[in-house]
């Protein structure tokens, strides 16, 4: 990755919410598995070692809001499934919240409020400051279509595969499209934004305001 790829992935969170986003719905799936297609043992599965994590990330200092939302996550996954009695609504809020996302990031890019520029502005302080810069709204806005497609992507291969039931084949796409998806969603839309801004701007952290 670029320098800049880097920073994102540091200011995006990068590789703390992996473990967060793989381990409850792998252990779902092994639980399922080895207990015979059992959901009650699954969901179990998931939310002891989704706990585990919060409990593990609230002794390291890291934010409560977000270790517990994670973990509210998961326990509301684990009771759609234990509801409807089918194992593949587990993902079922991955899917909806995906969905919800793809539609917001390109709203956001139309009414000239990148997503991006709006959650590394909070990120970095700048708050609204990166939009009186016309150069940062645009590249931003260019940025954020990649981060568009990857949630579409996921909409389509977790709706696709939701449709049919498949479990293991939707934990595989969990897996797959979580880190990894999201490395490259990152240093793609880092490449997209450096190249957007002109040669002699002074880059995301420094907006250039028009009296500049």
């Amino acid at each position: 990755m670029t320098a800049a790829s880097d920073s994102l992935v540091d200011l995006l969170g990068g590789k703390r919410g992996a473990l967060d986003a793989t381990a409850p719905p792998v252990v779902f799936a092994a639980g399922w598995l080895v207990s015979g297609q059992s959901i009650a043992w699954g969901a179990a599965a998931a939310v002891v070692v989704s706990a585990l994590i919060a409990l593990w990330r609230m002794s390291r200092g890291e934010k409560v809001t977000a270790v517990l939302g994670g973990l509210a996550a998961v326990v509301v996954a684990a009771l759609v499934a234990l509801y409807t009695g089918r194992a593949e609504d587990f993902f079922l809020i991955q899917l909806l919240s995906n969905t919800a996302s793809s539609l917001a990031w390109a709203l956001s890019i139309l009414i000239r409020w990148p997503l991006l520029g709006v959650v590394v502005g909070l990120l970095l302080g700048q708050k609204g400051r990166w939009r009186r810069d016309p150069d940062l709204v645009r590249a931003y806005g260019r940025a954020s279509w990649v981060w568009t497609a990857q949630y579409v992507l996921r909409t389509v291969v977790y709706g696709l595969l939701w449709w049919s039931g498949q479990v293991v084949a939707l934990t595989a796409a969990r897996v797959v499209m979580s880190w990894p998806l999201l490395a490259l969603v990152v240093a793609v839309s880092a490449v997209v934004l450096r190249r957007a801004l002109p040669a002699d701007h002074p880059g995301f952290r420094h907006p250039r305001l028009p009296d500049q």
